[in-house]
């Protein structure tokens, strides 16, 4: 009897030292929780925050990226605006392509469909590419694109907003606006008009430009109108330079 009054008092014992621990161990997980969610929460939260990596300034003069100046090994995010002042440039490779800016241009850059893009705004571009995907160029409702996978240049103005300025000084370009998609030469040049009922505006402008051919040239889906342009001898050092090597090189 008095053995099992022992191993009773044992049991007991162990149980509510069982409780005890139980409630210390409780009170341990919980205090431990939000804890760790802090953690997990600072190590997710950089993830999220941070905005793509797109490309590099290779080159910069009189340039800003947003509101600070532009300089060379600088990284390019996606949404980042850069422009030039008055006899400005800056140029920026991104992936196996480059972007040029010349003075008083301004684009944004982005992401689309896992290939870098960029909007031009103001100014003039010239972009080099290694194949069709590896970058697009946005004016208004227009974007423009290597054709093919074959080394391309193409240079573009915007002349207003309403009209831009669009040759392909190597291999050949797609413009499209909408599902209205036209290809452009290589050697070829156009007076792109993105709104159809202005087809009676003036000629083309600067952009190294003189006259335009014929009747304007419209598609049986005329998302816009464009002129065939004459082409003086224009020709800048970064196409120059492009030209004689990939645009995939360093």
């Amino acid at each position: 009897m008095m053995r099992l009054r022992a191993d009773r008092s044992t049991v007991t014992s162990s149980m509510k030292c069982f409780a005890v621990t139980s409630r210390n161990d409780c009170i341990l997980i919980t205090k431990s929780i939000p804890a760790l969610l802090v953690s997990i929460s600072l190590l997710i939260t950089p993830v999220w925050a941070a905005p793509s990596s797109l490309g590099t300034v290779v080159y910069a003069d009189r340039a800003h990226v947003g509101a600070a100046h532009a300089s060379v090994g600088a990284t390019v995010f996606d949404g980042d605006r850069l422009s030039t002042e008055q006899a400005g440039s800056v140029q920026v490779r991104t992936g196996t392509a480059r972007l040029l800016l010349s003075s008083a241009s301004s684009a944004t850059f982005s992401m689309e469909n896992a290939s870098p893009a960029a909007t031009l705004t103001i100014g003039s571009a010239t972009f080099s590419t290694a194949n069709s995907k590896a970058f697009a160029l946005h004016v208004a409702s227009a974007v423009i694109r290597p054709n093919t996978n074959q080394p391309t240049i193409g240079h573009v103005t915007v002349l207003n907003a309403k009209e831009l300025f669009v040759k392909s000084t190597r291999g050949s370009l797609s413009i499209a606006v909408d599902d209205d998609v036209r290809e452009i030469p290589e050697g070829a040049a156009y007076r792109i008009v993105l709104d159809p009922n202005a087809a009676n505006s003036q000629g083309p402008r600067g952009a190294g430009t003189k006259g335009y051919g014929g009747s304007p040239i419209k598609a049986a889906k005329t998302g816009f109108i464009w002129y065939a342009v004459a082409i003086t001898a224009v020709v800048t050092y970064f196409a120059v330079t492009e030209s004689l090597e990939s645009p995939d090189r360093p």
